[in-house]
């Protein structure tokens, strides 16, 4: 009842009684009932497996401490733990480094080039991780790499000058592609900074160096601190690097262990359960720390009421050092790993550039792919996948932020709750209690593309959720409240006020939620079955079995058509106003 007395004017009309009244219920009933049960039931099942023996025909599941016993007593174990710290905390500070840095050179100084950084910046977020770090394979791979075998004819050495496959080039390899998210946050924080600090320290004899270390960082820190928590977290649930990079030199991580034992003969799930709620604790641990520091963020604000004019830093003959360290990034970044796929696409087989390897370019492996067994299933499961999923995350998530947001309805907090926890919970995890889940309860989904629609919308939710909040918390009530005085229904109301005003958050989120979906491997690992491949897991196959010319010119088609979809993207932020959210 509060909902609809919330409504101001709703539950007064007569057109708002009997089944009007009835379907608002339903719709907002049905929509925190089905997010329940995307979000609590799958980790219900996978806690409780994680306490159960394996179930057999000659003997019933029984409860166990064992899995915990065999996980947490081996020595190896503090290994693995250690492993998936360094590889976790290396990536976040190493990605928070470069991005903060080009953040920084982008908004606050007088660096060349700064028109493209912002576009430059984000495009590896475009590529697969399983592609990027593919690329860096051949790139850094001590025997067949790039980049080992120009150093190596330079300096006339046998010396491997880089190494993917080792912990240094799992976090350097990772940090490039998770530099971008750090580019994105930081920007944010610099350009909303009031800049007279900065300016009185200039006046007080500080030095450029001094002034960034001593003023923008500290008064940027809760973004600082937010944007490693944030890192800390993708990097931890990571999966490509760790299972392409670590587990062929026996470096493993938590994400790599949970895959091997599932994946072991016979599978051991009981296993595989106790690792993912120890890295799901340890997710929760950073989530936790990231809202602590979110609280606290008035400590540091510099935006008041008087207006100020954003003033970038001179650095003089300076800032073509900083343009030089943009190009390097963009280099190594975005260039190198681009050209190297498109390098490897064009053999017969895989061949180091060289002037001898120009005689053997073809377009063989295009045309190998394009027959290729399921690719063409793939392609369309993905795309089935992907908008169904950006399409039922926003209008759903729509539905729950107006509850959140728009009701007094008591406990309405665990609705956004429920809605964020996925965000908590790895891929990989995910992909496992949701299997776990619906091996359990039946209903045939297993092994067919629909679970893996849930395990997208489940995964997803968290990113609608912020998408819609931020476009919610701008529509003022009284345009519903004057629908309903019109005689409007609920429905009547949501569907032509709050939906149309939505417009903007709700394509910019689902245009994430598309690009994301197809890009997205870790729970799909676990999940998909003959029939249900997606594009992600054909990567992942024509990576094991050595069809490396193929995957690379799979993935130059996956990329361009990822590019095109985010040109059209932003033609579509101009057209509906996104920019502005």
């Amino acid at each position: 009842m509060a909902v609809a007395g919330e409504m101001s004017g709703l539950s007064r009309s007569p057109r708002n009684t009997g089944n009007g009244f009835k379907s608002e219920w339903a719709i907002m009933s049905g929509a925190v009932t089905f997010v329940a049960w995307l979000t609590l039931i799958p980790l219900g099942f996978l806690i409780w497996q994680s306490f159960m023996t394996p179930q057999t025909a000659a003997r019933p599941s029984v409860f166990t401490l064992g899995n915990f016993a065999e996980a947490y007593s081996s020595p190896e174990t503090l290994t693995l733990f250690s492993n998936s710290l360094q590889f976790a905390l290396g990536t976040a500070f190493f990605a928070l480094f470069v991005g903060t840095l080009l953040a920084w050179m982008s908004e606050r100084t007088n660096t060349p080039f700064k028109s493209i950084f912002y576009a430059a910046s984000i495009v590896p977020l475009i590529v697969p991780g399983i592609l990027f770090t593919v690329s860096w394979i051949m790139l850094a791979s001590p025997k067949i790499g790039l980049i080992n075998l120009v150093l190596r004819g330079i300096f006339d050495t046998d010396y491997t000058f880089v190494d993917a496959y080792s912990m240094s080039g799992m976090i350097i390899v990772d940090g490039l592609h998770y530099a971008p998210i750090a580019f994105l946050l930081m920007t944010a924080a610099f350009r909303s900074m009031d800049p007279s600090l900065e300016e009185a320290a200039l006046m007080s004899g500080a030095s450029t160096p001094q002034i960034a270390w001593k003023i923008t960082l500290r008064l940027a820190w809760p973004a600082v601190a937010a944007s490693f928590m944030i890192l800390f977290i993708r990097s931890i649930e990571s999966f490509e690097v760790p299972a392409l990079l670590g587990l062929p030199v026996g470096i493993q991580v938590f994400t790599s262990s949970i895959y091997e034992a599932i994946h072991r003969y016979p599978s051991n799930v009981g296993l595989a359960c106790a690792y993912a709620i120890t890295l799901l604790a340890i997710t929760s641990v950073g989530i936790w720390f990231q809202s602590r520091i979110a609280s606290q963020g008035n400590k540091y604000s510099t935006v008041t009421g008087k207006g100020f004019r954003p003033r970038v830093i001179d650095l003089g003959r300076w800032r073509y050092l900083m343009a030089a360290i943009f190009l390097t990034y963009a280099f190594f970044a975005i260039l190198l790993p681009f050209f190297i796929l498109v390098w490897s696409s064009l053999q017969r087989f895989y061949s180091v550039p060289s002037m001898a390897a120009l005689k053997n370019v073809s377009l063989r492996a295009y045309q190998s792919i394009i027959s290729y067994p399921n690719v063409s299933g793939a392609v369309w499961n993905s795309f089935v996948l992907s908008i169904a999923s950006a399409t039922i995350v926003m209008v759903m998530t729509a539905i729950l932020t107006w509850i959140v947001l728009r009701t007094k309805i008591r406990g309405r907090w665990l609705v956004d709750n429920m809605a964020s926890l996925p965000m908590v919970i790895p891929g990989l995890v995910l992909g496992l209690s949701i299997m776990i889940c619906y091996l359990t309860v039946g209903g045939g989904i297993y092994g067919t593309i629909w679970i893996l629609l849930i395990a997208y919308i489940t995964r997803f939710i968290p990113y609608g959720m912020r998408y819609n909040t931020t476009s919610m918390v701008q529509i003022h009530r009284e345009l519903e409240e004057s629908a309903a005085m019109s005689g409007a229904s609920w429905l009547q109301t949501f569907w032509r006020i709050v939906l149309p005003l939505l417009k903007p958050g709700l394509v910019a989120g689902w245009i994430y939620v598309v690009v994301v979906s197809i890009r997205e491997l870790s729970s799909s690992i676990l999940l998909y079955s003959p029939g249900s491949e997606v594009v992600s897991i054909i990567i992942w196959e024509l990576w094991q079995n050595g069809q490396y010319v193929e995957l690379s010119a799979f993935g130059v088609m996956l990329i361009a058509a990822l590019f095109v979809f985010t040109l059209l993207a932003q033609a579509a932020s101009r057209r509906y106003g996104i920019k502005e959210t």
